[in-house]
């Protein structure tokens, strides 16, 4: 307790409030990950700490930050249609409930999905901790094969959009696209890695991740670009009250704890891949006889993936600091950036407690705030000039990418950019740009196997 000791409750609070508005404004803002908001409030971190912030103060505001930010970032998902990582799987169902007049439903849906998940995953979050901590070895001895089989099942559920009179040949040609661009990504990501030493910070501030220009470029800047090509239309929106049945949003909830709590033990596996897997899980079969019941399951079945997605971020983030907690093992930007603040301090259980409050208070704010947004958005955007957003976000990016990575992550950026680009382009989910991180974990943990049976032999 020495490091909370001397921290009064009320410095507590206010930092966990300020993380909660920060978050609002990276998941509100277009092509800002939470990975990168978190690297750049690392960045500011001696400037607070000179000013008398403690660092524990710092971490809370890092991690309301990214709690607030699963909340709100599918906001710009569905009305903006520029996704982070985390939430490219929720554009064609969210555009869809958008163009029914249910936008502002689905935003709804997303917050109870994320607050369900958040109750969810702290009535478990100590048994399961303790089960993973258990199975730790045994996952991390065999993690190059359950890396391989996480990327197998990515390429593999890649069917594209349907076309009436298309068979399996189109099916193999998206697979293979998805397998394209999951190598081009990797090969960028491996490039990347090996090459990080180049990246030096302009003088004044402080080192940035390589992860900063590569999500910004595949994730970020890449879909402003696109959606920059469009004309965006925001349609009425009618009544936001949900009408999904309890069953399927309990069952998106648990969907999305579930898979979020397993991936994020899992080095170089971030949210947007769990998402994939909870796919599986809430798509259903339609009946191809009868045209309107096939509409009514999709919506549904688009509504029950809205709350599955938005559980899967929270509860990542949330076990995430588990992870970090009991093996000592970071899993996302976030955690990287409190890691790094804590230096060496051990994460007792008094802190993690008090973590998990400040969890519990931001959830409760966003929850609230972001229902409210979700209401009153498409009001706000018939004011504001979309290419002009596009235009700053992409620029700020850049410029964040210069400052912290200098001229070589400023490079990295520039390739990344047209390489997530390719997605919508190939018609296949922007989620195998997770190549990028999960082709040179794979690698480096093939590399480790051989090297330990070496030494054996």
């Amino acid at each position: 307790m020495s490091v909370l000791t001397d921290v009064p409750l009320w410095i507590f609070l206010v930092s966990v409030i300020a993380g909660y508005l920060l978050g609002v404004i990276s998941g509100l803002v277009p092509g800002i990950h939470t990975n990168n908001f978190a690297l750049i409030l690392l960045a500011f971190s001696p400037f607070l700490s000179d000013r008398g912030l403690p660092v524990v103060c710092i971490a809370a505001m890092i991690l309301a930050n990214s709690i607030s930010h699963t909340f709100h970032d599918i906001i710009p998902s569905i009305f903006l249609g520029a996704p982070g990582e985390d939430t490219a799987l929720a554009v064609l169902p969210g555009h869809t409930l958008l163009l029914e007049g249910q936008g502002s439903q689905a935003i709804r849906l997303s917050a109870l999905g994320s607050a369900g998940s958040v109750v969810m995953s702290l009535l478990t979050v100590i048994p399961l901790s303790f089960l993973f901590v258990k199975g730790y070895q045994v996952i991390q001895d065999n993690m190059a094969y359950i890396l391989i089989l996480v990327a197998l099942v990515m390429i593999m559920t890649e069917k594209g959009e349907y076309l009436q009179g298309e068979g399996r040949i189109k099916v193999w040609r998206k697979r293979t696209f998805a397998l394209l661009l999951f190598g081009m990504s990797g090969l960028l990501g491996i490039f990347a890695f090996r090459m990080e030493s180049l990246s030096h910070p302009l003088t004044g501030w402080s080192e940035g991740s390589i992860l900063l220009p590569l999500l910004s470029g595949l994730f970020g800047a890449s879909q402003l670009i696109i959606s920059l090509f469009s004309d965006p239309a925001i349609p009425t929106q009618y009544d936001s009250r949900p009408d999904l049945e309890r069953s399927r949003i309990l069952r998106g909830i648990a969907t999305g704890s579930i898979f979020g709590s397993i991936v994020a033990w899992l080095p170089g596996v971030s949210s947007s891949i769990a998402t994939v897997f909870a796919r599986i899980f809430v798509r259903e079969k339609p009946d191809s006889k009868n045209v309107m019941q096939d509409d009514e399951v999709f919506l549904a079945s688009s509504k029950e993936f809205i709350v599955s997605i938005s559980g899967v971020n929270t509860s990542n983030a949330i076990f995430g600091l588990m992870a970090l907690a009991f093996i000592g093992r970071t899993r996302s930007g976030a955690m990287v950036a409190i890691d790094e603040l804590m230096g060496g301090i051990t994460l007792e259980l008094s802190m993690v407690v008090l973590f998990l409050c400040a969890i519990l208070l931001t959830s409760l704010l966003s929850y609230f705030s972001t229902i409210y947004l979700g209401d009153n958005v498409h009001r706000m955007l018939e004011k504001i000039d979309y290419p002009k957003i596009c235009y700053g976000i992409i620029l700020f990016l850049a410029a964040m990418v210069l400052l912290s990575t200098g001229l070589f992550g400023l490079l990295i950026f520039i390739i990344a950019i047209p390489i997530g680009m390719l997605a919508p382009f190939l018609g296949v989910k922007k989620s195998h740009c997770m190549g990028v991180i999960l082709l040179p974990v794979i690698l480096y943990f093939i590399y480790r196997s051989f090297k330990d049976l070496s030494v054996i032999m």
